[in-house]
C-alpha cells in the first residue's frame, strides 16, 4: 500500500499547481443543464475522496462493508458552484494528503480486505482505481490529454 500511497501523494503535488491557475470564467460553465461545471467535477473529487477514506478505514475492522454514494445527489446538496474555489482547492488537497497518510498506515496483508461498492473490492484495488479515477477528472478540469476510465 505504501506505493500507491506514495502514488497518490505524487499526483497530488504535480496537479495542484496546475488547479490554482485555472481562470475562474472557466470554473462555473456547465455544457448542459445534466453536466457539471469544473468547478462541480473538483466537488465530486472531493466527495469521491471522502467516501473512499471511509471505505479503506472501515474495510479494515468490517468484513466487507457496503459503503457507496449517489455521486450526483451529493454534487447537487453540497452546493460546489457557490463555493470559494480556493476553499474547495484546499479541501481536496486536504482530504487526499489525508487518505494518503490512511493508505500508508494500512498494515501488511490487510490491503486484501474488501469493501462492496458496486460490486466486491480490495482496499489494494479501490485504492488504485481512485487514483485512476482521479486522474480521469484532473485531466478534465485542466483540459489535459484525456484519461480513460471505465
Amino acid at each position: 500500500m505504501h506505493s500507491i500511497a506514495q502514488t497518490l501523494d505524487t499526483v497530488i503535488d504535480e496537479y495542484w499547481p496546475l488547479l490554482q491557475k485555472i481562470p475562474g470564467d472557466k470554473l462555473l460553465y456547465k455544457p448542459s443543464a445534466l453536466k457539471w461545471s469544473k468547478k462541480e467535477i473538483i466537488g465530486h473529487l472531493v466527495d469521491s475522496a471522502q467516501n473512499n477514506i471511509r471505505r479503506f478505514i472501515v474495510a479494515q475492522y468490517e468484513d466487507s462493508p457496503h459503503i457507496v454514494y449517489k455521486q450526483d445527489n451529493w454534487v447537487a446538496v453540497s452546493g460546489y458552484q457557490q463555493y470559494d474555489m480556493q476553499e474547495l482547492l484546499n479541501l481536496w488537497r486536504s482530504l487526499n494528503k489525508h487518505m494518503v497518510i490512511v493508505l500508508k498506515n494500512i498494515p501488511p496483508g490487510i490491503a486484501s480486505r474488501t469493501c462492496l461498492t458496486e460490486s466486491l473490492h480490495s482496499i489494494e484495488w479501490l485504492a488504485e482505481d481512485y487514483i485512476r479515477h482521479l486522474k480521469h477528472h484532473l485531466h478534465q478540469v485542466l483540459d489535459l490529454e484525456p484519461v480513460a476510465y471505465p
